[in-house]
């Protein structure tokens, strides 16, 4: 143990001792290793960023939630698209079908969803998203508010004309979310009254915008717009402890009755699982992170010739060194490991430069792409390991010459 540990600090002391002797030589050789670990890293930390934030979107559609429509999430099987734009679109009373039927499901939601100015006196948003939705929505997709409440249950039923405004089109038009309350917009000539102010939640790649919305109930919406151009989709959340494939089950024969469909007709509707649509992002980064690893693995390769390079050069300088202590006494193992430490401790050493600017960077992308990049414990992990994988690479072939050399050839040259 303390032979290892002698072993260790001497390589450390004789590496560090290698940069200050020949800092042009050792600087370049860790640039090579320092700009593959950042291209990989780099590459790799933000994938999983942007997969990560766009994982936690799909969650916040609902777990366990299965979204019907008439276009299939997914791509679906080999249709041509005049086959989906032909299928009806989702209607209310469906909704309630399979509330009165379903077994499993918890709640069920119809949702339409268009576009429509809003204005307040002379401030205007152009072609803001409005949801129109019914009782269940909130327990699907919950809603965290900044200031106000949610829809009652009289308002559902009566189609009373107020609404819930985003945090982003409450400080556009009133100036902070905090006067919108009790104020009236126009959307489509009819006047609605804010009731309540979602809070802030940031921008989203996929799913609700609720920054830039405005929330009306489905009863109300119906004096608004048209069902049929309105994109109405139907939501199924199962109870717990329900699996997605058995909730999905249960929906196809379900819809099929509803529909009156033979068993020979096919289905006019699509099944969207969040699970199977988490699923599929995650299968698409994997080639992403593919991809980027190969093009930072031509990098380090780089990079590793470079240290590979220096080992060399470094037994051949130290080769009396190397002849003194093999005539002592010291194992050709001892001498292997020696100099593949100090390969490795090389590495480690352009993996944390490499690493240093993933951090920059990932400060640098945090702003503009509006979700935290960050550089995870995981991710540092990968780094040494890659550096010492690299490292054992590059010192291996000069380590095995070091430790094969003949004492007294050594010395005498």
């Amino acid at each position: 143990m303390l032979k290892s540990l002698s072993i260790f600090q001497n390589s450390i002391r004789l590496t560090f001792k290698e940069l200050k002797v020949n800092k042009l030589r050792t600087g370049l050789s860790l640039t090579g290793v320092a700009f593959g670990i950042f291209c990989i890293i780099g590459v790799l930390t933000t994938v999983n960023s942007l997969e990560q934030n766009i994982q936690n979107e799909v969650k916040g559609l609902g777990s366990n939630t299965i979204y019907i429509d008439k276009w299939d999430y997914s791509g679906g099987p080999n249709k041509p698209m005049w086959k989906y734009r032909s299928r009806p679109v989702m209607k209310n009373e469906e909704a309630a079908l399979i509330k009165e039927r379903s077994l499993l499901a918890g709640q069920v939601t119809y949702l339409m969803q268009s576009v429509s100015n809003i204005s307040y006196k002379d401030e205007v948003i152009e072609n803001g998203t409005v949801y129109c939705i019914n009782e269940d929505q909130i327990a699907i997709q919950p809603i965290q508010f900044e200031a106000g409440r949610y829809f009652s249950s009289s308002e559902f039923t009566n189609g009373t004309n107020n609404c819930i405004i985003g945090y982003t089109n409450a400080e556009d038009l009133f100036g902070s979310t905090e006067r919108a309350l009790g104020r009236q917009v126009d959307v489509k000539g009819k006047k609605i009254t804010i009731v309540g102010v979602i809070k802030k939640e940031g921008k989203s790649f996929i799913g609700w915008d609720y920054d830039k919305c405005i929330m009306i109930t489905n009863k109300f919406a119906r004096q608004l717009f048209d069902p049929e151009q309105s994109n109405p989709i139907l939501i199924v959340k199962g109870k717990e402890n329900v699996t997605t494939d058995a909730i999905s089950q249960e929906l196809r024969g379900i819809m099929r009755q509803i529909r009156r469909l033979s068993p020979l007709q096919e289905d006019n509707f699509s099944l969207n699982s969040v699970e199977a649509f988490s699923k599929a992002i995650s299968e698409s980064f994997v080639t992403i992170n593919i991809v980027g690893s190969i093009i930072g693995g031509i990098s380090l390769i780089v990079g590793m010739f470079g240290i590979a390079n220096i080992m060399f050069v470094t037994v051949k300088e130290r080769t009396p060194v190397i002849g003194l202590k093999k005539a002592i006494g010291a194992k050709r193992s001892t001498i292997l490991f020696e100099f593949l430490l100090e390969a490795s401790i090389l590495c480690i050493l352009g993996g944390a430069i490499g690493l240093f600017f993933v951090y920059i960077l990932t400060l640098i992308l945090s702003g503009p792409l509006e979700f935290p990049v960050y550089l995870s414990a995981p991710m540092i992990l990968t780094t040494v390991i890659i550096c010492l994988v690299i490292g054992v690479l590059a010192g291996i072939i000069p380590a095995s010459r070091a430790a094969k050399m003949d004492p007294v050839k050594a010395i005498r040259s």
